[in-house]
């Protein structure tokens, strides 16, 4: 994580949350209060930015608390502390809900790209995300996914050439949007094509495409890709996957299976904030 990026966001995200000041935490603390606090977990769960980034929203908020959280990947139980700071009671209150909506969207995102990489774990599969993310909050939530055992796809449209049914449709082919693009990439640069059918894999053979996703098929159909691609390029399997079908997708022989659902459909975890006396 660039710490010098987190810490430009968080300003924004504490900005946005105090406001012109704490009208409730200002007339019942003296400014020079002290306190201790913890976060605590409701649930069993992977943990993701409470060594990184929730100790940059409290560091941001006054650079004087002391801050320190567990690592992450760990898998925590309910009951487990994971991060404790201590500092002026003010900015620990000012600080606690950015940081708790941060850490418990991305350890939701850890969690459950860990529930998909478990399952295809012993296949030779590679699962990643999508572009499909919060506004604002792109490089946290991919940043989570790594956490959780995932890859990322594209950060940005900068980042890859993936030319979609959009593109496809509205330039009249795949071979000459194929064609466009190489007149002006990189050669660095591999093309991906999205695919809706076994003639337009044939379409991306015949151009010498490097990486086929194969958007919303069939099982059969991917399997029958497989078969027509044999390792001449490499193959993305998208749309419509989910715990119950991931299986059976790595299965086909496909190397990468995109999940938007680790993101954009990952639920909170449930974490807490608790004071004490310092």
């Amino acid at each position: 994580m660039d710490h010098r990026y987190l810490e430009n966001i968080v300003g924004r995200f504490l900005a946005e949350d105090i406001g012109q000041g704490d009208i409730t935490s200002e007339p019942i603390f003296a400014p020079d209060r002290r306190n201790k606090a913890f976060f605590v977990a409701k649930d069993e769960f992977i943990a993701a930015g409470l060594a990184t980034i929730a100790p940059t929203v409290f560091k941001c908020q006054n650079e004087n608390i002391v801050c320190a959280g567990i690592a992450d990947g760990t898998v925590v139980k309910k009951g487990d502390t994971l991060l404790t700071a201590e500092g002026p009671i003010l900015d620990l209150l000012k600080a606690e809900r950015v940081a708790l909506n941060l850490v418990q969207r991305l350890c939701g995102i850890a969690t459950l790209t860990g529930k998909f990489v478990q399952i295809v774990k012993d296949l030779p599969v590679a699962v990643v995300d999508t572009r499909k993310t919060t506004p604002g909050l792109r490089a946290l939530e991919k940043y989570a996914v790594r956490v959780g055992g995932g890859h990322n796809h594209r950060m940005s449209l900068a980042d890859g050439i993936l030319i979609k049914d959009n593109h496809i449709a509205a330039c009249g082919s795949i071979m000459l949007a194929v064609e466009k693009v190489r007149g002006q990439a990189p050669h660095t640069l591999k093309v991906e094509v999205e695919c809706e059918n076994l003639k337009q894999v044939g379409e991306c053979l015949d151009c010498g495409v490097e990486i086929i996703m194969l958007d919303n098929m069939a099982i059969a159909e991917m399997i029958e890709a497989v078969k027509l691609v044999n390792g001449k390029a490499i193959l993305e399997a998208s749309g419509g996957v989910g715990l119950g079908n991931i299986r059976v997708i790595a299965e086909t022989g496909v190397n990468i299976i995109s999940v938007g659902a680790l993101t954009h459909s990952a639920p909170a975890c449930d974490i807490s904030m608790r004071l004490i006396s310092a």
